[in-house]
């Protein structure tokens, strides 16, 4: 006998199928395995900081990298002096590159005042910067209080901005890093999200989604992130809430055609294109030393607080849409 079904008339179409971005893990780096998978990179900073990045022995040697609170503590010299060599630092990179996926890093702490500008993010090895992409996830400079999200591409990918939280702004759309463009940037008003309001909530976590279609990214302050971000292996981004930026490409921006061969980075350099260069901008910096560089030459203990606590960095690569199929109503 025929199933009974019950038609409602006039109904709008359904498309027919739904979709979840569903995942499942690939890499968990935590304190047993991290500095199994980075690479110190101990060449000259290319965004002429004045940073020493040095080598794994001696970032061990001199308490720069190692474990602390149950974490891996990557950070800057804080007990001497420097010169225009530049103050001792790291530089981290996985040795993996990736293609697509989903990223969450879970920090406790990361580093925060004058002079400093870390950042947590990605870029394409091959081909060459900035034609294989890069994805700044955590990135600022000096005393700044938000979080900056930032594409940087070749010529040729403009993006628009998604369905993100009420505060986010666009800076530009216009992605490409040649001819002193600084690349498509999404700006949070968030004050917990980066430096010192970050650390006073002890961190939290940020993900990123890395997709054909879009590069999205979501924060989550350590006392409000949901179930599903770092309890499961298998996370499902449509239940991530409303992300903190999202790039859509689309006709501007091939998204594939510009985003190849990431490793994963986690660094902090001092001073340089960007913390220098806008130092006389920042009142709290200028207070303090005329210029960044002499700041960071004779106040090592101003940079105590310029540290990484990285909890974990897990990778997940994305299962086969879950696909339903929903009857669609005949036409009486």
């Amino acid at each position: 006998m025929p199933r009974p079904v019950t038609l409602v008339l006039g109904a709008a179409a359904f498309t027919g199928i739904a979709n979840a971005q569903q995942y499942k893990l690939v890499d968990n780096f935590t304190e047993e395995n991290f500095f199994d998978n980075f690479d110190f990179i101990n060449q000259t900073d290319p965004t002429h900081g004045l940073v020493n990045y040095v080598a794994a022995q001696t970032a061990n040697n001199q308490r720069l990298a190692g474990y602390y609170s149950g974490g891996v503590y990557l950070g800057a010299d804080h007990t001497n002096q420097v010169s225009s060599d530049g103050r001792p630092s790291v530089r981290v990179e996985s040795k993996k590159t990736y293609n697509h996926g989903l990223f969450i890093g879970d920090f406790a702490h990361m580093p925060e005042g004058c002079g400093t500008w870390p950042a947590f993010w990605t870029y394409g090895i091959n081909p060459t910067w900035p034609d294989g992409g890069e994805i700044d996830i955590i990135e600022g400079v000096n005393a700044q209080e938000t979080n900056a999200m930032t594409l940087h591409t070749g010529a040729g990918c403009s993006v628009t901005m998604g369905d993100v939280h009420s505060g986010t702004n666009l800076t530009t759309d216009n992605c490409n890093d040649n001819e002193g463009k600084n690349g498509c940037g999404e700006h949070s008003t968030d004050t917990t999200g980066y430096g010192s309001g970050f650390n006073a909530k002890s961190g939290g976590v940020y993900a990123m989604e890395w997709t054909s279609e879009s590069i999205t990214v979501w924060y989550f302050p350590r006392d409000s992130i949901p179930d599903g971000v770092l309890d499961t292996d298998t996370p499902d981004t449509s239940n991530f809430g409303t992300p903190a930026a999202q790039f859509i490409g689309g006709d501007g921006c091939i998204i594939d055609d510009h985003f190849m061969n990431h490793v994963i980075v986690i660094n902090l350099t001092l001073c340089g294109d960007w913390a220098g260069k806008v130092w006389d901008e920042d009142s709290t910096c200028t207070a303090k030393a005329s210029t960044c560089n002499e700041y960071v030459e004779n106040n090592p203990d101003a940079f105590t607080d310029a540290y990484w606590l990285v909890n974990s960095v897990r990778t997940f690569e994305q299962t086969s849409s879950s696909k339903r199929d929903i009857p669609k109503p005949f036409t009486a």
